[in-house]
């Protein structure tokens, strides 16, 4: 018998179950056959060559995620870093590696879940909180450019559908992990696939930014992206081939890693071996829009766990070491303020595209009910070739007009407070739905310079945060 006691002061006995609590079982059985072929891939790029590799490890790709679907995420996040930053066409044709990555496992998640289906397993997808107003932004922000076109008698381009694509990825990726993590387990395993290749890519920055020569060097094979290389030693675009990019990625997963801590979900030394790289990433990434992005989340997490402010001071010490790490990228973006305007030069050119093509395109009401799904513009110049809209909320007026900026307040409003309710669990769910309230304000304040929502990468995160949280109703 156990005695516990009620509101009222009374003390009620209780019978004890016996029989011990289950232990919570690790999913390794799809890091083992993940393994297992990669062994045999590589067994047959010795015997096969590249292309022959590539085939078979795609075979097998297939089969293990058809046998553990959920397989598909964790290895979809753990690669997304190292992949997403390859342009298309340098690799693949048409597309990025990580896209091509994703329609494989797509695929492989879609095959098991049919035969489960034929062989009887039940299934019942339920309508949770944030789906209707997720829902009406993606068809605001996809159907409604397009069908607009066409009212207006015009003709999609392939630049318009292709547009569209990126918001289709990450709705598809929001889909997979929705239906295969379930457990706590699952989500354990989760934040270990998010936060380990997010501290490499921390790793990366510094090493990066340092002046080291063969990080350098491999970064100008594939990771270049649209960048002199010159640029490589100013500011840390990693293998995301983007600085803002990498500085939201590491910003996002320190925010995940910070929100398992606190629930002691991660153990002081993996926090610690994770968020010191994490840090220093963030300055490495030598991008005045991350700094914000950092102070955003960093007071929106303050705000949740009063507790952090205690933690922090312990912590500082070894916050100072992490700062000093990424603080050659800093010191050389601080240096570029300059024309006595007291803002970075970049901005300046960001400005001058604003009033000398955006605002005038969308002049004459064109903002109402927007102009078109693709916003980038050819350059007149010949230094380069093409013009992009750097502010995310006219992003949503150019893509959709009022219409899908009204959708994304709807939907902040619903994520806002449905984040907050799964955050007060205190489990992994809770965690993710931490994360997600703190990351939501960064996406709420950065994009008045930034379309922070479908960044490389970290508008992956994004919605993987918004698959778990979403995933959960408010009574679990």
């Amino acid at each position: 018998m156990t005695v516990t006691e009620t509101g009222r002061g009374t003390a009620v006995a209780q019978p004890v179950d016996p029989t011990p609590a289950p232990r919570t079982r690790r999913s390794a059985g799809p890091v083992v056959l993940c393994a297992g072929a990669a062994v045999l891939a590589g067994g047959a790029a010795a015997l096969l060559g590249a292309v022959g590799a590539l085939v078979v490890a795609g075979f097998l790709l297939v089969v293990v995620v058809a046998l553990h679907p959920v397989a598909a995420v964790y290895v979809y996040l753990v690669t997304l870093p190292f992949l997403a930053g390859i342009d298309r066409d340098v690799l693949i044709p048409f597309a990025r590696p990580n896209e091509a990555l994703l329609a494989l496992l797509l695929a492989g998640a879609a095959t098991g879940g049919y035969l489960r289906f034929v062989r009887g397993d039940e299934v019942s997808p339920r309508l949770r909180p944030l789906d209707v107003p997720l829902a009406v932004f993606v068809l605001l922000s996809t159907l409604w450019p397009v069908s607009w076109l066409l009212l207006r008698g015009l003709t999609p381009g392939g630049d318009d559908l292709t547009a569209v694509l990126p918001i289709c990825k990450l709705v598809a990726l929001l889909v997979l992990v929705r239906a295969t993590v379930r457990t706590d387990t699952h989500r354990l395993w989760l934040v270990r696939a998010i936060t380990w290749p997010a501290a490499v890519l921390g790793v990366i920055a510094v090493l990066q930014t340092a002046g080291v020569s063969p990080v350098v060097a491999l970064l100008q094979t594939y990771w270049l992206g649209d960048g002199n290389p010159d640029d490589l030693l100013e500011r840390g675009t990693t293998t995301l081939a983007s600085p803002i990019a990498t500085g939201d990625y590491v910003v996002l997963a320190l925010a995940l890693l910070v929100a398992m801590g606190l629930r002691g979900l991660v153990g002081r030394r993996e926090l610690i071996v994770l968020g010191l790289p994490l840090v220093a990433g963030a300055f490495a990434a030598g991008q005045f829009s991350t700094w914000a992005s950092a102070a955003v989340v960093g007071a929106a997490m303050l705000y949740q766990h009063r507790h952090l402010r205690r933690l922090a001071l312990r912590l500082l010490p070894l916050l100072v070491l992490a700062a000093l790490a990424g603080m050659p990228a800093f010191l050389a973006r601080l240096s570029q303020f300059g024309d006595g305007f007291g803002v970075p030069r970049s901005w300046l050119g960001r400005w001058d595209n604003l009033t000398t093509f955006y605002l005038p395109g969308l002049g004459d009401s064109r903002w109402v009910l927007g102009v078109g799904p693709n916003s980038v513009l050819p350059a007149p110049e010949t230094w380069r070739e093409l013009i992009y809209l750097e502010y995310g909320y006219l992003q949503f007026l150019w893509v959709g007009g009022i219409p899908l900026l009204l959708g994304f307040v709807w939907l902040s409003v619903h994520v806002f407070r449905h984040a907050r309710r799964v955050a007060a669990r205190p489990d992994a769910a809770g965690a993710f739905g931490s994360a997600l309230w703190a990351a939501w304000w960064m996406v709420l304040v950065l994009s008045l310079i930034d379309i922070h929502l479908v960044l490389r990468g970290a508008g992956d995160l994004l919605f993987v945060y918004l698959a778990v949280v979403g995933g959960r109703s408010d009574d679990r």
